[in-house]
């Protein structure tokens, strides 16, 4: 579990030195963590709203759905990203909150990201609130399958596509930015012959009501004296994570936001620390459970 809080008398001053006054805050409590793209940007994805992102507008479902050509688009870009973000490991940020949950001191993680690096890392009492890019579905009949598998069948019926494309920008969501899609091949669910899509939540689209449940339970469940809302590398632009923020607020519950850049909930944080996850999570976690910080940066524990 996390060490005991501190004394009220001897916390830190936030504005003297914030990640101090985070450990003061979040020692001796019950997290609830929500992650957002900033978490993954150490392990080379990037992120839309960061302070260096470029403007990205993702496909909408109903742009998804709206015929062949869109659908084209959408895989072609998809099939290139894959290929570089599958690889992808976990950055000390999610090992960070990985060791909070084998100490007792994370109860539940929720995530607005669809790498799956947290699972890699191992985290397992968590939500994927927005589903896996690892996983494809069919909009007609339901069937699950997997996205390698369909990246395979999407490298034989487009040969050499992938690597003609090698050099295209990597987007969040694991496409890239191309144009080039008019001629590529989408094939289509082997069980029904209908249409397959990412099993991601995309914009317009609603997140799985089991799910969403799933998490309202856990954030519920903490309490002002003893529990807390943990945000690391979210905007919170987005209301299905920001509900959590709000929901925590409105119950008293501390939320601490880490992020680089300003965020939704910042008028509803109890300490927001300008930074990036990796570092600060690799202290926090140092601080708060004695192991030792191998975050990139060398950020030594308070």
């Amino acid at each position: 579990m996390l060490r005991s809080a501190t004394r009220a008398d001897t916390r830190a001053d936030p504005l003297a030195d914030p990640l101090a006054a985070a450990l003061d805050l979040l020692a001796g409590r019950a997290l609830v963590t929500l992650t957002g793209a900033g978490l993954s940007t150490d392990s080379g994805i990037p992120d839309y709203r960061g302070p260096s992102a470029p403007d990205r507008t993702p496909m909408t479902y109903a742009e998804f759905r709206s015929g062949p050509a869109a659908r084209q688009r959408y895989w072609a870009r998809s099939h290139v990203g894959w290929s570089r973000m599958h690889t992808a490991n976990p950055n000390p940020g999610h090992q960070a909150l990985a060791r909070l949950e084998a100490a007792g001191a994370q109860r539940f993680l929720i995530t607005q990201n669809v790498d799956g690096l947290h699972e890699q890392a191992g985290s397992t009492s968590m939500v994927a609130l927005h589903g896996r890019i690892a996983d494809v579905v069919c909009l007609d009949c339901g069937d699950h399958s997997s996205r390698a598998r369909l990246q395979q069948e999407l490298a034989a019926l487009n040969p050499g596509y992938a690597e003609r494309h090698a050099s295209a920008a990597v987007r969040p969501d694991g496409d890239v930015l191309l144009d080039d899609t008019a001629d590529f091949v989408v094939p289509d669910c082997a069980r029904c012959g209908g249409m397959l899509k990412p099993d991601v939540v995309f914009f317009g689209e609603n997140v799985p009501k089991p799910r969403v449940r799933r998490c309202f339970d856990a954030v519920d469940a903490l309490t002002p004296a003893d529990g807390a809302l943990l945000v690391a590398g979210s905007s919170l632009t987005v209301m299905s994570g920001f509900r959590f923020v709000r929901r925590c607020a409105r119950a008293g519950v501390p939320v601490v936001i880490i992020n680089r850049g300003a965020t939704r909930g910042d008028e509803l944080a109890t300490l927001r620390l300008d930074a990036g996850c990796s570092e600060t999570l690799g202290a926090l976690v140092a601080a708060l459970c004695g192991v030792e910080n191998d975050s990139p940066s060398g950020v030594a524990a308070p």
